[in-house]
């Protein structure tokens, strides 16, 4: 079984050398894989895939959580999505790949988008940024609190999901 610590990130003290808006989107992405990691830990690469009452699958999540956050961050940045981040959306509802490889692939998504917000510690939050094909209007700040808001909502989904999932074991 994982082992979490007692506090939530945002109570650990830790970061201080980030600036606020960064810090509170760090401790969201550690929440995030504290969660995460609780919850689908002992579950099979069935149980990752399957759809309890129509349910997304895990499997989803876990692809969608960092993939989002690699969409999300490459707006904060100022760039567009590549071709591989639009097949990579793509292939988040895909099945296949076992339960090792799919949490490994998160929590090295989550890593990579950790990095990425540490980088952006000294951005200009106001800056302005395009969103999408329709380039809908928004800030670096804004991409970077949505990261957050996003990465939790999909989490609270992957816990609720596991907790579905394993009551149904019994």
């Amino acid at each position: 079984m994982v082992m979490i610590a007692k506090e939530e990130p945002w109570l650990r003290g830790t970061l201080q050398e980030s600036p606020a808006v960064t810090r509170a989107v760090l401790h969201a992405l550690e929440m995030a894989r504290e969660d995460v990691m609780a919850a689908c830990d002992g579950l099979t690469a069935e149980e990752l895939f399957a759809r309890p009452d129509g349910l997304t699958p895990l499997s989803f999540q876990l692809r969608h959580i960092p993939g989002s956050l690699d969409r999300l961050l490459a707006y904060a940045e100022g760039k567009q999505l590549s071709d591989a981040q639009k097949a990579a959306m793509r292939a988040e509802m895909e099945d296949g790949g076992s339960a090792k490889a799919l949490l490994a692939a998160f929590l090295q998504g989550l890593l990579d988008a950790e990095r990425r917000v540490h980088a952006m510690a000294d951005a200009n939050l106001e800056e302005p940024r395009k969103v999408g094909r329709k380039e809908l209007p928004t800030s670096v700040g804004g991409l970077l609190v949505h990261c957050a808001d996003h990465t939790s909502r999909h989490v609270g989904q992957v816990v609720t999901t596991a907790k579905l999932l394993r009551n149904r074991r019994e």
